[in-house]
């Protein structure tokens, strides 16, 4: 299929890119890297009047460390940040997820505020970023702001942006010394849409000791559960996976063609306990 009409801006900088934004509202749509964009509109399931392609915004590019923090720019590409040489060492689960993310070509493509931006339930960096307490800088014709990771993603799809602003950067802290970090997806093939996912840190994983756990793939966004991160405390890696089952018992989880919202449940517990024993 072919997507319908539409008119294509290429601003230069981030004031022209939003003053676009606010004069065309709700019938533009910002283009990163387009790779669920273009696909969504080919298919006929989504229809902007006019495309405003984020290419040429040097405000939204590259990657900087300060002490404590790294600001990935939002059109920083997911092949720029893996080959980062300060990844591993900075930030270590981060380096972990990028690999999942669908195939070479895609990463080749897709960007980091991308990913933010759709909020799409299986993928990874939501959830990674709620574990590592990022925040997501967004502007708009009033200025930026941040927003706590744990604050951004409100719903299926859904984000604390507005219509008239754009994602310009994650701040994610660096790694803590004292912290170990995991992560465990499974998918029907390498690449796939995960059936359940999660990312994870803590002083010690088995015993465990001061959990921070996000679960993808699951649930319409990422699922973090800090009464269930305190009840697991001093648990072996066996003990919860049953209790993470049981958590999840009166959630709404996903149910489709790949996994049963059952199924899903009871993945959630192979995947935490398959991290923490990896850890």
């Amino acid at each position: 299929m072919k997507a319908p009409d539409f008119a294509y801006a290429r601003p230069a900088d981030l004031g022209a890119a939003l003053a676009l934004l606010a004069e065309h509202g709700t019938e533009a749509q910002p283009l990163a890297g387009g790779q669920s964009l273009m696909p969504m509109m080919n298919f006929r399931l989504a229809a902007p009047e006019i495309l405003i392609d984020l290419s040429d915004v040097a405000e939204l590019r590259g990657l900087e460390r300060t002490r404590d923090t790294v600001r990935i720019g939002a059109m920083t590409r997911y092949r720029d940040l893996e080959d980062w040489p300060d990844l591993g060492g900075t930030l270590p689960l981060v380096a972990m997820a990028l690999p999942h993310i669908a195939h070479d070509a895609i990463r080749n493509r897709g960007t980091i505020g991308g990913s933010i931006a759709l909020c799409d339930p299986a993928a990874e960096l939501p959830a990674v970023m709620r574990v590592l307490a990022a925040e997501i800088e967004v502007a708009g014709a009033e200025g930026s702001r941040r927003v706590a990771a744990d604050d951004f993603f409100t719903g299926f799809y859904e984000t604390a942006c507005g219509e008239e602003e754009l994602i310009v950067a994650i701040h994610v802290p660096v790694a803590e010394a004292d912290r170990v970090y995991g992560f465990h997806e499974l998918a029907q093939r390498h690449g796939d849409y995960a059936m359940a996912g999660v990312a994870l840190s803590a002083l010690s994983p088995n015993p465990i000791r001061s959990l921070r756990a996000a679960f993808f793939g699951i649930a319409a966004t990422p699922v973090r559960l800090p009464d269930l991160e305190a009840a697991l405390e001093g648990l072996t890696a066996c003990e919860a996976q049953a209790a993470v089952t049981a958590a999840l018992e009166g959630l709404d989880l996903l149910a489709d063609t790949k996994a049963s919202a059952d199924m899903r449940r009871h993945l959630s517990g192979v995947v935490l306990k398959r991290a923490l024993e990896a850890m």
